[in-house]
């Protein structure tokens, strides 16, 4: 018999207990990383994609250009590469890309411009990021180039290209320039 008053007490601490948590609002969910960590944390694509709009942000910068090269010398010039946006850069588009054509990989381009800023040459040379880069983060790469045939004065421009999707500049991003004389 001592059985049923204690039933009833756990009955009622029961409905008492749930009618005091009903009263209670859920408290809301507060991130606890800033948005870049947030962004950078997120689950990366399961296949190559494009970037969206606002992950065409970099900075560049080129360190110790040449100032003179001779009538079609190659020349290896460094690239610094910083991620300026708050999205992942995947320099291939994902962790891994299968696509055989390169689509969607990150790689630094070069253009040449005339004196009066008319195009010299649209493609010359081309490296790949060979990491994936945060939000913030940074990296340099080589970039082989190749100074024109004629003589004269000209202008190196540098900028990043999410192949065949966009180059950054056309999404808004500067490119990095560098005047350069060519000798015979």
């Amino acid at each position: 018999m001592r059985i049923k008053p204690f039933i009833w007490m756990l009955v009622v601490a029961t409905i008492l207990f749930a009618l005091a948590c009903a009263d209670k609002a859920p408290s809301p969910v507060v991130p606890t990383q800033p948005p870049a960590a947030q962004s950078s944390a997120a689950q990366p694509p399961s296949e190559p994609v494009a970037l969206p709009s606002n992950g065409f942000k970099a900075e560049l910068s080129l360190i110790e250009p040449p100032a003179k090269l001779r009538s079609g010398q190659k020349e290896t010039v460094r690239v610094k590469i910083k991620n300026a946006s708050e999205v992942m850069w995947w320099a291939r588009g994902a962790p891994v890309n299968p696509r055989p054509d390169n689509k969607f990989y990150r790689a630094a381009g070069n253009r040449w411009l005339k004196a009066d800023g008319s195009l010299q040459t649209n493609m010359d040379g081309r490296y790949g990021l060979v990491k994936d880069l945060k939000p913030g983060e940074e990296t340099e790469v080589p970039l082989v180039i190749t100074a024109p045939k004629d003589p004269g004065e000209y202008t190196l421009e540098i900028d990043l290209v999410q192949e065949q999707v966009a180059w950054f500049s056309e999404k808004g991003s500067p490119t990095v320039k560098a005047k350069i004389t060519v000798v015979k």
